[in-house]
């Protein structure tokens, strides 16, 4: 039922490789840090790996210890890896029974937006995805792109699209 706890939100499914292992330790005690910022954007975030849910539970403690945070959102529990199979989280060479770290942004017209995936070596950059949500939102909003490296508030291109003429009645 993900697009009814999706609602009228976007959000953002995210794989991990494995419970209880030192980067994804780090991933997920720094989303929860980072859930305020999310909510901001009306974006819910949810994780996924192929660890049971009371694995989830008992990795939280951990979390919090090593990372002064729990994770404050949901933990989808794919033992059956049936998720992860079906998008494609589980790479061959990586292992096969573990997610690869998969991103997935998804708008509230349940539109996937974005998918970027990382090896199980290479720990994420979440402010990024923040950044990615920024643009993607205002981009949805107005006939905008965002250029490189764009921040939230910094000068945007106006769309190809966009004539001369309805440029200057649109902004």
């Amino acid at each position: 039922r993900f697009h009814e706890w999706i609602g009228d939100s976007w959000a953002v499914l995210f794989s991990h490789p494995k419970d209880f292992t030192p980067v994804c330790t780090t991933e997920l005690g720094y989303m929860a840090k980072l859930q305020p910022e999310f909510k901001k954007r009306n974006c819910k975030i949810i994780g996924l790996s192929t660890d049971p849910v009371e694995d989830h539970k008992r990795w939280a403690k951990d979390i919090e210890e090593t990372q002064g945070t729990a994770p404050n959102y949901p933990m989808i529990g794919d033992d059956d890896l049936a998720v992860a199979k079906l998008y494609d989280m589980i790479h061959p060479g990586e292992g096969d029974t573990s997610t690869v770290r998969s991103v997935f942004i998804v708008d509230p017209a349940n539109k996937v937006r974005l998918t970027l995936t990382y090896p199980k070596s290479v720990g994420r950059n979440f402010d990024e995805i923040l950044r990615v949500i920024d643009s993607l939102q205002l981009t949805s909003k107005f006939k905008v792109a965002t250029p490189a490296n764009w921040k939230d508030g910094q000068d945007v291109i106006i769309g190809s699209s966009v004539s001369d003429e309805d440029a200057k009645k649109l902004f």
